[in-house]
């Protein structure tokens, strides 16, 4: 048995089912409740099994599972079989619903968070901290807005087996990345940076609500990079191509992010990728696969 299905078959005996209640699913991650009105479920499930649930509400129960898996596990990526048996057409509206959330209740409960804590600050301080929020609000509208109108579409092609070109991929993992450093900047400077005087309970509970609302984005984008934008595991993309290549010439994640208008974050996430990938970690490794491969 290989590594990799000695790791599956660990992992899948820790995996919630749909003959679980929904009540212990929730009582191991509490999280689970932000994301069952997604699905249109309210509480007050009692003692009843998932299955019996999705059963109630029209909700396919293998989708259910797997988002509820991917949402608790962090290990937990589906393998090409797994999502070959699981009926996906629910998963454009899932997204479209969990778009909404995001805009119309997470952002609005932070900005009200933020506007306590900046109506005691000195006026420049607030404004900037206010402008950044703002700023980051619309960056992330448009991102969902350009996956509905672009990304969401391919779908449909997708299930007819048609594989989605490499730029159009590379175009929405790179937006995840930058939608993801603001937000980690913002708490960066939130808890690090703001004056001593600043409202420490308005401030903990924002900072709080900010590593939920991240959290919430990073499984919300592990959904939409594995199970919307699938790979092959050993084929590597062409922007993980452009990086090998720049890797394999001696130059640092600093210095590939500048060459090629990237964050570092995401040159780093490339990397791990390239690594996974390949199996090989060292620069020369790295360096002689790019040559037997005839890349750059």
């Amino acid at each position: 048995m290989k590594l990799n299905d000695e790791k599956y078959s660990a992992m899948s005996k820790r995996l919630f089912t749909s003959n679980m209640k929904l009540a212990d699913l929730v009582a191991s991650n509490h999280n689970l409740i932000l994301m069952l009105p997604r699905f249109g479920l309210p509480l007050g499930f009692g003692n009843h099994r998932v299955k019996e649930i999705c059963h109630e509400h029209g909700i396919d129960e293998d989708f259910f599972m797997l988002i509820c898996n991917i949402y608790t596990f962090d290990d937990y990526l589906p393998d090409a079989d797994e999502l070959s048996n699981i009926n996906l057409r629910q998963l454009v509206p899932y997204l479209q619903t969990s778009h909404r959330y995001y805009i119309e209740e997470r952002l609005p409960h932070l900005q009200r968070h933020l506007s306590h804590l900046t109506g005691t600050m000195e006026a420049s301080v607030a404004a900037m901290l206010t402008r950044f929020f703002e700023d980051y609000r619309r960056e992330l509208a448009l991102h969902f807005e350009q996956e509905e109108q672009r990304l969401f579409p391919y779908i449909e092609r997708m299930q007819n087996g048609e594989r989605i070109a490499d730029k159009v991929t590379n175009y929405f993992i790179d937006s995840h990345h930058s939608i993801k450093d603001k937000l980690r900047d913002l708490m960066q400077i939130l808890y690090k940076y703001l004056p001593g005087d600043s409202m420490n309970e308005e401030l903990i509970e924002l900072v709080f609500d900010i590593l939920q609302l991240s959290e919430d984005l990073e499984k919300h984008t592990v959904i939409e990079e594995r199970l919307l934008m699938p790979s092959d595991d050993y084929e590597l993309s062409d922007r993980e191509k452009d990086v090998l290549v720049l890797v394999a010439k001696g130059l640092s994640s600093k210095e590939i992010a500048d060459k090629l208008c990237l964050s570092v974050h995401t040159v780093n996430s490339h990397r791990k990728n390239i690594t996974r990938k390949t199996g090989i970690k060292s620069v020369a490794g790295l360096a002689a696969y790019a040559m037997i491969c005839k890349l750059g």
